[in-house]
């Protein structure tokens, strides 16, 4: 599964969605603020032109455009690094502050029907969308799961 997968699997309403919770200022500490103004071709990146433009960046999705989708992805997750680090808390995950190294094996952490059981466990706190996507890209970057997991489809 890529991540382009995620994105179409949830739907550009989604993807609006997961633009509206990007934080600007996070994307300025993190130092991501230029890469993410370049990837999207927005010429001023704000969150007002952000949410405008999901159609144009799921149309580009659609085209399977990978570096879109990782960058889009460490905006959207480095916005909700609170939720990213219960998640891993909750599964077990050795990490630090919320980063683990790609080469970790989480195998042993991620058995099976992890993916709903994280998502009953957070559920009541986190917006559906955005803890939906995290268990996805999760599952992307471990190479854990075939399939877009979306809850009860």
């Amino acid at each position: 599964m890529e991540l382009v997968d995620v994105y179409l699997a949830l739907g550009e309403e989604k993807l609006q969605e997961l633009l509206k919770s990007v934080s600007i200022s996070r994307l300025r500490t993190y130092q991501m603020f230029d890469q993410v103004k370049t990837r999207t071709r927005l010429t001023k990146l704000n969150s007002e032109h952000l949410q405008k433009a999901a159609p144009r960046l799921f149309e580009r999705m659609k085209n399977g455009e990978k570096d879109l989708a990782t960058d889009l992805a460490q905006a959207i997750l480095v916005s909700h690094l609170d939720m990213i680090i219960e998640t891993l808390n909750f599964l077990g995950i050795p990490h630090q502050d919320g980063f683990f190294a790609k080469d970790a094996n989480t195998s042993q952490y991620l058995t099976d029907g992890w993916q709903q059981k994280a998502y009953e466990g957070l559920k009541d706190k986190y917006p559906a969308t955005i803890l939906v996507f995290y268990i996805n890209h999760l599952a992307a970057e471990t190479g854990n799961s075939a399939a877009v997991y979306l809850p009860g489809a």
